[in-house]
């Protein structure tokens, strides 16, 4: 096993070896640095610290085995115990982590569930609002809506902090895995973007499409096409729309778009298996960061080196991707 380099911040960087975790403190801002054989570089200092937020997506609770896939003997596959299962020890993990950092805001970008039961969504509840409370954002995901009465998300909020102005919306066409950017939902982001001063954020479940691609899917995994595009243009003409951020693939991944330039698509990996990840923000008066974090408790680490060969080993490099999709600055203008 390889050492991987998992986090960079200004002042640290974090080493997983297997199941072992080393911290590297101390370090400077925006400054070259070797360990082990591997060379990187710290963020950049941004000024002054104005507020910090976090988020999760697709926490899966009432899932009991990871990898299954519709392909035959594409595994392996893997069983958490019954009386704890890896949903629920992992978002423990995450929740503990988090709070480490004192959060203003907690956003949970779908997939709350694993059927959409309210069985499901009460575990999760009993885990992330326990924790975080009034501080606590959810919208849902594809996994919450294949039920005849699906769990509703909480649309179109929008979350004021010092610096920065998040606004999560729904993604999620009821009883298909696709998404979609409502109408509505344009609108509202665009009277968000001429009502305020501040840069804005942008979270939901499904990535976007690429209008790059040459081929335009009937049933795209994520938001489809035509809807993918009204988002881009609206972005297009909004520049204090910053940045998108979103989960349901299950991987770590940023795109830039050409009608957007240098604002990030951004893709976060999933909290119950490899890597195991949580985001972290941290809006500064000169920018914001995005901190990818791998769930350490020896509990998580253990389940999440097994699921790292998931899908016939493919797996760690689908999902862990480069240090640039996970740690990165997003510009304020």
């Amino acid at each position: 096993m390889s050492i991987e380099l998992t986090t960079v911040s200004t002042d640290y960087a974090v080493l997983h070896d297997g199941e072992t975790k080393t911290v590297l403190d101390t370090l400077q801002p925006d400054t070259d640095y070797q360990c082990q054989g591997i060379e990187f570089r710290t963020l950049p200092s941004l000024g002054k610290e104005l507020s910090r937020f976090t988020t999760v997506n697709d926490v899966h609770f009432g899932e009991a085995i990871c990898g299954v896939t519709n392909t035959p003997n594409q595994g392996p596959t893997y069983k958490s115990p019954a009386n704890d299962p890896h949903p629920e020890f992992m978002s423990r993990a995450a929740v503990e982590e988090m709070q480490q950092v004192k959060p203003d805001a907690v956003l949970v970008k779908g997939d709350l569930t694993t059927k959409g039961t309210q069985a499901e969504f009460q575990l999760f509840l009993d885990c992330y609002h326990s924790a975080f409370n009034e501080n606590l954002y959810y919208v849902t995901g594809n996994h919450d809506a294949y039920r005849d009465e699906p769990i509703h998300s909480q649309t179109s909020s929008r979350i004021d902090l010092n610096g920065v102005t998040l606004a999560m919306i729904d993604t999620v066409r009821p009883g298909l895995t696709g998404g979609t950017c409502y109408d509505r939902d344009i609108d509202w982001l665009d009277e968000l973007a001429q009502s305020t001063t501040q840069p804005i954020l942008v979270f939901g479940h499904h990535q976007l499409w690429d209008p790059a691609t040459p081929h335009r899917s009937e049933d795209y995994f994520g938001i489809q096409p035509d809807e993918s595009e009204k988002l881009i243009n609206l972005f297009a003409r909004r520049p204090s729309l910053r940045g998108y951020f979103s989960g349901h693939t299950h991987r770590n991944r940023v795109r830039q778009f050409s009608a957007t330039g240098d604002r990030p698509w951004v893709e976060v990996a999933c909290v119950k298996d490899f890597p195991g990840s949580w985001a972290e923000y941290r809006v500064f008066d000169g920018g914001i960061l995005q901190i990818h974090h791998r769930i350490s408790t020896p509990q998580a680490l253990a389940w999440t080196e097994k699921t790292r060969n998931m899908y016939g080993g493919t797996y760690f490099k689908y999902a862990f991707g480069q240090l640039s999709d996970r740690c990165f600055v997003v510009t304020r203008s």
